[in-house]
């Protein structure tokens, strides 16, 4: 059986290994047929992804086929088109019989922390499958990349009526904003790439798009001030990865706001507090991951058609030409939104 292994930063091989064994109690068969290529893996391919070690199969944006179940299987069945929920917790932490099994302290990300999904066949936890058999592979395959917007947004907790501003037009900023259009909000999108806003407005029917140009003069603060009538945003969601615009961003929040921090960033965060955070009395939460439930509500959302996948689809790569295709994903100029790669 064939994989791709990122064997060092910059380098990606074509590997051999041993066809997979029998499912056991609670794990599941599967074979991947797409593989979305996000963030992560486009950092982890240049060495700059912090939780990424090598050698390492990439691949938690998944659709896949469940070909075998062990015992005590119950969620999933042989023949199921299924998502991946790619966060491996303990079920007995703590943090996870609370509810939070997305941050539990020692989850494992596959694809990150541990050997992913791209290769043929293998084996994975059953209780991490999602079934979506009315979905085509393509779509299953953007369901994480959607529960982290969904989850971002939820955690944001935007009321009717309110604003929210959207800094990052990525993947993750795209997928919190199919979730906001659905919701009686005010939304407003921010970004350095002129093609992106332009993408949103085009493909997602949002014109309230703010141009970074990131010269000092103030006006993306005033063109929002503009569109708000002067009240700023009630929520923002930073999905930038940005340390600058992480430190910055509460200029634009409201009284009372939420700053959400889906982006992740290993640098040191500063900002003004007296001034801006105190005195606004606003509230910073971060947005780790996706929940379970999150999995079966997006995927409910697409099979009713309230998103609309395709055009997230802007490349597609095959999976024999990933070790010689893979690296002009990395360059933004590109303009690619989600690049699928077909196994």
């Amino acid at each position: 059986m064939q994989a791709i292994q990122f064997t060092r930063p910059e380098e990606i091989n074509l590997i051999d290994l041993p066809e997979p064994s029998l499912p056991g109690p609670g794990e599941a068969l599967v074979r991947t047929h797409r593989m979305g290529i996000c963030g992560t893996d486009l950092s982890g391919y240049l060495g700059k992804m912090p939780f990424f070690s090598y050698p390492r199969i990439p691949g938690h944006e998944l659709g896949l086929e469940v070909l075998a179940v062990g015992d005590g299987v119950s969620n999933i069945r042989p023949g199921d088109k299924a998502s991946l929920e790619p966060y491996v917790n303990d079920p007995a932490s703590p943090t996870s019989l609370k509810g939070s099994s997305n941050c539990c302290p020692g989850v494992q990300v596959l694809g990150v922390h541990t050997d992913g999904g791209l290769r043929d066949s293998w084996i994975v936890p059953a209780r991490k499958l999602h079934p979506g058999n009315h979905l085509s592979y393509d779509q299953l395959a953007l369901v994480e990349t959607l529960a982290i917007g969904y989850h971002a947004v939820q955690r944001g907790n935007p009321q009717p009526g309110e604003t929210v501003l959207v800094i990052g037009a990525g993947p993750i900023g795209l997928a919190c904003l199919e979730f906001l259009k659905l919701m009686d909000v005010r939304v407003v999108i921010m970004d350095m790439v002129q093609g992106r806003l332009d993408f949103v407005r085009e493909k997602l029917g949002l014109s309230n798009g703010i141009l970074v140009r990131g010269d000092g003069s103030g006006s993306e603060l005033a063109e929002l001030e503009a569109l708000t009538g002067g009240q700023l945003a009630d929520v923002i969601i930073d999905a930038t990865g940005s340390a600058a615009s992480m430190s910055t961003c509460f200029q634009y929040a409201a009284f009372t706001g939420r700053v959400v921090y889906v982006g992740i960033t290993t640098q040191e965060l500063k900002f003004p507090h007296a001034p801006v955070f105190h005195r606004r009395e606003l509230t910073l939460l971060a947005s780790r991951n996706a929940l379970p439930k999150d999995f079966g509500e997006i995927i409910k959302l697409i099979g009713e058609g309230k998103i609309d996948t395709d055009a997230w689809i802007t490349h597609r790569l095959p999976f024999a030409e990933v070790p010689t295709g893979f690296a002009k994903f990395t360059d933004p100029k590109l303009g690619a939104i989600k690049v699928i790669i077909d196994l």
